[in-house]
């Protein structure tokens, strides 16, 4: 099985330039090797040095990052008053992992991050800044939701975000929660100049939260419009932030579309911190699904909870 994987692999990587739909069919094939190589393997150590030897072996999924997406060290927090954590690297497990290429399937899957906020609070411009480097003034109002991919290399493994752009009107706010759901980051956006858009921030992360399981997402609290301020001002409409994203248990940031300012840092942390739990859970995942009994071979444990209504939900992994 791994030798015929192989050789579709070396027939795939002698194929022209891929288009968008080649893109695609090349993901799926990915997939498929992964899939046929821990099929073959036996044991998870032999699978992840097959699958190491897979990665080597294929062409990249589109052109190469650019480089202020490539993320070497861990992005430090804004501030150390209301930040998700204080440590300023990579988990040792997650740095071992990365340096083996031992990171399952972490590079093949997208992160959902999903942006909520007021209507005109800068959630457009904040994304097309980072996504696209533009700013302009005369965005108009998100109709329903709309999204944007971004690709980044942590720590050395392809990883992606799509990131989620909700309306902010009322009217749409029945379409855009139905996008909520599977996030994996919410990012609640105001207005650093209207502080009754930062009031309006809890009923927008109660909405958002209600749509997934406790404890899944990575929460932050974003003040847009940062080059609009200074001085005495800032420091109090800041620290009414701090106090908040603090009692929503969420990172708070300050950024300036306008500018870029704190614009790709911020993005680069959101990008570092999901990454990291997306490499710890497979870890999690791989080291529950085999188990060695004595000297003898390694045999798959199968974990599955009763079919009962009365099943609990997966426990708060300490971020939210």
């Amino acid at each position: 099985m791994v030798i015929s994987a192989r050789r579709l692999a070396g027939l795939f990587a002698m194929s022209p330039a891929p288009d968008v739909r080649d893109l695609l069919e090349a993901h799926r094939f990915r997939v498929v090797l992964v899939a046929m190589v821990i099929a073959s393997g036996g044991g998870p150590g032999s699978s992840a040095a097959a699958v190491g030897e897979m990665r080597s072996s294929l062409p990249p999924l589109g052109p190469p990052v650019s480089r202020d997406r490539v993320i070497t060290s861990f992005p430090k927090w804004y501030t150390p008053a209301a930040c998700l954590q204080l440590r300023e690297h990579f988990h040792g497990q997650v740095s071992a992992a990365c340096q083996r290429g031992n990171t399952g399937t972490v590079g093949l899957k997208l992160s959902k991050v999903v942006v909520v906020g007021d209507l005109y609070v800068g959630k457009t411009s904040l994304i097309h800044r980072f996504c696209k480097n533009v700013f302009n003034r005369d965005y108009k109002a998100t109709i329903g939701v709309d999204f944007e991919i971004e690709r980044f290399e942590v720590a050395g493994i392809p990883f992606s975000l799509q990131i989620w752009d909700t309306a902010g009107q009322e009217k749409f706010k029945c379409i855009a929660s139905a996008y909520y759901r599977g996030a994996q980051v919410i990012i609640t956006a105001f207005d650093l100049t209207d502080v009754q858009t930062l009031a309006h921030t809890r009923q927008w992360l109660e909405d958002a939260l209600r749509e997934n399981e406790p404890g899944a997402c990575f929460l932050f609290l974003v003040g847009t419009k940062k080059d609009l301020l200074s001085g005495a001002v800032m420091e109090q409409v800041e620290a009414e932030a701090v106090r908040l994203a603090n009692e929503m248990q969420a990172e708070y940031w300050s950024v300036s579309a306008k500018t870029g300012e704190n614009v790709k840092a911020f993005f680069s942390r959101v990008a570092a911190l999901t990454f990291e739990r997306a490499v710890l859970q497979d870890l999690e995942q791989r080291s529950n699904a085999w188990l060695q009994v004595g000297d003898g071979d390694l045999i798959r444990m199968e974990s599955r909870l009763p079919d009962t209504q009365d099943n609990t939900r997966p426990s708060s992994l300490g971020c939210c």
